[in-house]
């Protein structure tokens, strides 16, 4: 049975009929055609469709859409908006374009959407750090050391301010 639910996604209002236990990551695809969120494994185990759930790195796949009613979510599509003034992307974004971290960039929504939440948390992290808080994320591709290049990056710019 539908219900009426209201979220904020990428700073606008939205209200959704959908079933409460419906994955958010359906509504974001489906009804709202926000892609930067992907369907990978459906367990929360890849991290492909990582999205941010009030500022926390959130598994869409897996998260019912009734459990975020009246959030803020923000995608891949809505993170350059949390960028500092005048930057046009995020600095987790850019870094992954600088450091070329995306191969066939199936997983880098949840590489990029991780990292932010992690660098926003704990912008000092030592390596073992982000290692451990990106321990859960896949790439099929192997593209890791790119990837924590990426990330390394991020955080030093984040440092300077």
């Amino acid at each position: 049975m539908s219900a009426a639910i209201k979220l904020t996604v990428n700073g606008k209002p939205q209200n959704i009929a959908a079933a409460p236990d419906t994955p958010l990551l359906y509504v974001l695809r489906n009804d709202l055609g926000v892609t930067g969120p992907r369907f990978g494994c459906g367990l929360a185990q890849c991290g492909a469709c990582t999205v941010h759930v009030d500022g926390a790195a959130v598994r869409s796949c897996v998260t019912p859409v009734a459990a975020v009613a009246g959030k803020r979510i923000v995608t891949l599509e809505g993170l350059a908006a949390t960028a500092p003034a005048g930057a046009a992307l995020h600095l987790v974004q850019q870094a992954f374009i600088d450091e070329q971290a995306a191969q066939c960039g199936y997983c880098i929504n949840g590489w990029i959407m991780t990292s932010a939440a992690l660098l926003k948390a704990k912008p000092n992290a030592s390596d073992a750090e982000l290692r451990e808080g990106l321990a859960g994320l896949k790439c099929r591709c192997g593209t890791h050391m790119s990837i924590l290049r990426a990330v390394k990056r991020a955080a030093i710019e984040l440092a300077k301010g």
